[in-house]
């Protein structure tokens, strides 16, 4: 997605071989007409699959999954990475580790609202090491859904964690896939290697 990867490379800060900050646009403040490119292409990709909810980890997965249930008319449903006095029980769980942050989550979801009905579509920021798509298979499986694919919006092709769930067998659609960090700048994969 050439829109996508024109605002990494001029908002974007390449912090360190591993480290993208994209804070400007996407992860801390979130470009509107941007995120709703971003919702219309995921659509697209996904039209046809039954996809009955869109499952996300919080907080900088909300958006663009907020904006892919906009386009598809799904209620876009997210993992709490804190409990709350409302969220105590009946609760699907997961463990997830943030190599970014260095610290592991306990995620959850609420029964109400993921079943073995359900037809899910895995929507995230960022594709590193898999953590936190790992986290959300676990729920989902936990749930006896069915899983459609996962949505990236930005993946580090350069880290395992795309090559690990695809070795799964499982659908990766990424809309703007890094092959290098290296000297202070993205280089991204061609399209064929996204596909």
């Amino acid at each position: 997605m050439k829109q996508l990867q024109e605002k990494i490379l001029t908002e974007g800060r390449v912090l360190s071989e591993s480290v993208l900050k994209v804070d400007s646009f996407l992860n801390h403040q979130i470009d509107p007409v941007l995120m709703e490119a971003i919702g219309e292409e995921f659509a697209s990709r996904f039209a046809g699959n039954g996809i009955t909810k869109i499952l996300t980890i919080e907080s900088s997965g909300i958006a663009p999954a907020m904006m892919t249930g906009l386009k598809m008319g799904i209620k876009p449903v997210f993992a709490r990475k804190s409990q709350s006095l409302t969220l105590t029980d009946n609760l699907y769980t997961a463990s997830v580790h943030s190599f970014t942050k260095n610290v592991t989550s306990d995620i959850s979801v609420s029964k109400d609202f993921l079943n073995k009905d359900d037809v899910v579509l895995i929507l995230d920021d960022f594709l590193a090491n898999g953590q936190a798509v790992l986290g959300l298979l676990d729920i989902i499986e936990q749930a006896g859904a069915s899983l459609a694919g996962v949505g990236i919006v930005i993946e580090k092709g350069f880290q395992p964690g795309g090559k690990e769930i695809r070795d799964r067998g499982i659908r990766v659609e990424t809309l703007a896939n890094i092959r290098t960090m290296e000297n202070g700048k993205a280089e991204f994969f061609e399209e064929e290697f996204i596909r």
